[in-house]
């Protein structure tokens, strides 16, 4: 989620930050630097409680976690915002690394539980985060979007709308069950891990999914591939996961739907995921 509006004087207030004035950073999904915290706006108030509970206490080898800071009467999240310790660094193209954070960061979240929400299915009226959830299931589900068009949601039909629709439609006859189980993962880490040098990474926030471990490494592959101008050999330094085809397979039909279904969504984002499900069909 961005925003170009400031947070609140309220906001700043309640977070003990009022005398601090706040600079806008390009790295933190539209965060605000308020000297050594960062006030941002959250899409979902559940999935930012979340995140910053399980932030507080996470522990994981090889890696910087930013730290949630409480309001001053103890909250998460206030009038949707909120505030964690300031980590330095930006994105860049190092993806071989960001997926070696994935698989050490999922061996510790493997024994966190399913939080609720990640079984409620999207509602309307639509927020964003009810986007991706439907777009996760339409990669899973036996007959993709089915579940959308039962209640009675619009789908996209622009030329490229109808482009990816029919090209979810072709890769998910070439699904095969999946037999590893799912965990919490952070389904979004591409361009979302910070590097400073020879600092360790930084991880921001944690955008849950119950997905299988190798399914988040996928969609980190998927989203190099198409827009981050990775090499092609990314996908063969890490086939050793599990079930690692089908787990790409089930990543790039994900990102297809977000393609279908995001507002935002441009024609311009679409060649680079045409391109990566060839490869990702040549590996079937």
């Amino acid at each position: 989620m961005t925003t170009t509006v400031e947070p609140p004087e309220h906001v700043r207030a309640t977070f003990g930050l009022r005398e601090l004035d706040p600079v806008a950073l390009g790295d933190w999904e539209g965060g605000w630097r308020l000297g050594d915290v960062v006030l941002s706006p959250v899409a979902d108030h559940a999935r930012a409680a979340w995140s910053a509970k399980t932030r507080e206490s996470l522990r994981v080898d090889g890696l910087r976690v930013a730290r949630p800071v409480r309001a001053t009467d103890g909250r998460y999240v206030v009038s949707g915002w909120r505030c964690d310790t300031y980590m330095p660094g930006s994105p860049e193209p190092r993806h071989d690394e960001v997926v070696s954070v994935s698989l050490r960061l999922h061996k510790v979240t493997a024994t966190l539980d399913r939080p609720r929400f990640l079984s409620q299915p999207p509602v309307t009226p639509w927020l964003e985060v009810d986007v991706f959830v439907a777009a996760d299931r339409a990669a899973w589900e036996t007959v993709p979007l089915r579940t959308l068009r039962a209640a009675g949601a619009v789908i996209e039909n622009s030329p490229d709308g109808r482009h990816s629709l029919d090209l979810i439609g072709q890769l998910s006859t070439l699904r095969k069950p999946i037999r590893t189980p799912a965990q919490l993962v952070h389904g979004d880490l591409f361009g979302t891990v910070l590097f400073a040098g020879a600092q360790i990474p930084a991880l921001t926030d944690i955008t849950p999914y119950w997905r299988p471990a190798a399914w988040a490494a996928g969609v980190i592959v998927v989203d190099a591939l198409s827009w981050g101008g990775a090499d092609e050999g990314l996908l063969e330094r890490w086939s050793d996961l599990p079930e690692w085809p089908q787990m790409l397979l089930r990543a790039v039909m994900f990102r297809l739907a977000v393609h279908v279904l995001h507002p935002r969504s441009t024609p311009e984002a679409l060649p680079g995921l045409v391109r990566t499900a060839d490869m990702v069909r040549f590996l079937l």
